[in-house]
């Protein structure tokens, strides 16, 4: 009788069928929340690498490359233009620099990252040029050589890293020289070409261990009244850095919105306590000032369970609410291919928490896979039946003002107690031979857990 009641109610009110389902679904507690996600097409990338640059030398390759991407309903390119020291487009400031030794241009004498914004946009795709290296560079490159002064080190004065990249050396970020450097390639590339934005990833940042080299040390001292923590993890140490990296980052925003606008500023970190704690980057401070436009987390694991954890966590959630998200996914290595399975596992888990893909990388799609080629294609077409334009005339709004986390007004954590600290937290098992994320700094727990 009640439900009748309310039925005829609502008829008498003139209420649509639309309303009336509405009203029905809040009455039975089955609607979705009344804050409203933010909507934003959705990102749908890939990383064209420097593996994959002699794929789009040639002007034929590059258009059949361009209308498979888009007729798998991709919207979105990240083609790598700053790589191993070098520079991949066609760059005076590179030539003055003496980091293009060798012709830049493609088989048909064309400027190929042009050629590729051009192919791309008539497709409806966006370009975002990728500084994939940052603030890295190998230690014998020709940037090093000419400025060996940029090079920050250690505390035992050790400046050479190893990862994926190989042996490399770290350039200060926080000396104006080197960031003069970087910026003028960014607005290089903003002023020339016809891009869609430009993105930086987990390495315009800092490993921790660095920063102890003598300008980095004595702009310490002069700023904080005293001497550098010898301990590179020491939460105001670490503070700091991270201050500096995101002043330097919030500087080169306004120049290149100065340039054009509109375009988008984008960033693809690792996972966040990852990337703060051991890589002085502090990504979700950045969305917080509006520094970012996108992000793009990788996420680089090698089986489901692992995967679906960190897509879940509460940088996740609240960076959704800031800007459009997605996560990167591998489709594999030169020598380790990933089955079109798990790929397909974890764009469906991460569509289901409201995020966005980027693929690493191109030639890993459907050219080195465990699968035949045409079954490769197949299986990405059924990922995406139906497009989802992208443009950058489409703004990402969100509906009502993000919450923190914790439902209380974000604050900066204080500067650990000078006091014994506590023992440490044992350091999680590696996850499928990927190194564990740091665990945190008890004085910064309450602040980033």
């Amino acid at each position: 009788m009640v439900w009748l009641k309310k039925i005829r109610s609502w008829k008498s009110k003139g209420l649509s069928a639309l309303a009336f389902i509405l009203s029905l679904l809040l009455t039975l507690g089955l609607a979705p929340s009344l804050r409203a996600q933010p909507t934003y097409p959705e990102i749908r990338g890939v990383w064209i690498t420097n593996n994959d640059t002699v794929h789009f030398l040639d002007q034929g390759r590059t258009q059949e490359s361009v209308d498979r991407l888009a007729s798998l309903n991709f919207n979105t390119l990240y083609t790598v233009v700053w790589n191993s020291g070098y520079v991949l487009y066609d760059s005076p400031i590179a030539r003055r620099e003496g980091l293009q030794p060798f012709d830049p241009k493609g088989k048909q004498g064309q400027d190929v990252l042009a050629d590729l914004i051009a192919r791309a946009h008539r497709r409806g795709l966006l370009v975002l040029p990728w500084f994939e290296f940052g603030f890295m560079a190998p230690s014998s490159s020709e940037l090093i050589k000419n400025h060996p002064h940029w090079v920050t080190q250690r505390r035992d004065g050790s400046k050479t890293w190893v990862g994926a990249a190989g042996e490399v050396v770290w350039l200060n970020p926080f000396h104006p020289e080197v960031q003069a450097f970087l910026e003028s390639l960014v607005l290089e590339v903003v002023s020339k070409y016809d891009v869609d934005g430009v993105q930086f990833d987990d390495h315009t940042a800092l490993p921790n261990e660095f920063g102890y080299d003598a300008y980095t040390l004595a702009l310490y001292e002069k700023e904080m009244k005293k001497p550098a923590p010898a301990n590179p993890q020491d939460a105001e140490w670490t503070r700091w850095r991270a201050d500096k990296l995101t002043a330097f980052m919030t500087r080169l925003n306004q120049k290149v919105k100065s340039r054009k606008p509109n375009i988008l500023f984008s960033l693809s970190p690792a996972t966040y306590r990852l990337a703060y704690q051991t890589y002085l980057q502090d990504w979700l401070d950045w969305a917080r000032k509006g520094i970012l436009d996108e992000v793009v987390v990788q996420v680089y694991r090698t089986n489901l369970e692992s995967f679906l954890e960190p897509i879940q966590r509460p940088e996740f959630v609240e960076a959704k609410q800031r800007v459009p998200t997605a996560v990167g996914i591998l489709t594999g290595l030169k020598t380790k291919p990933v089955p079109m399975p798990l790929i397909t596992e974890k764009v469906r888990a991460a569509a289901n928490n409201g995020l966005g893909i980027a693929f690493f990388y191109y030639k890993t799609l459907w050219d080195i896979a465990p699968e035949e080629r045409s079954q490769r294609l197949a299986q990405f077409k059924a990922l995406w039946p139906v497009p989802a334009p992208r443009s950058l005339a489409q703004k990402f709004i969100p509906l009502l003002p993000p919450e923190p986390l914790d439902g209380k007004p974000t604050a900066k954590p204080k500067a650990a107690p000078k006091t014994t600290p506590p023992a440490p937290k044992p350091k999680p098992k590696p996850e499928d031979g990927f190194p564990p994320e740091p665990t945190l700094d008890p004085a910064l727990d309450s602040f980033y857990q």
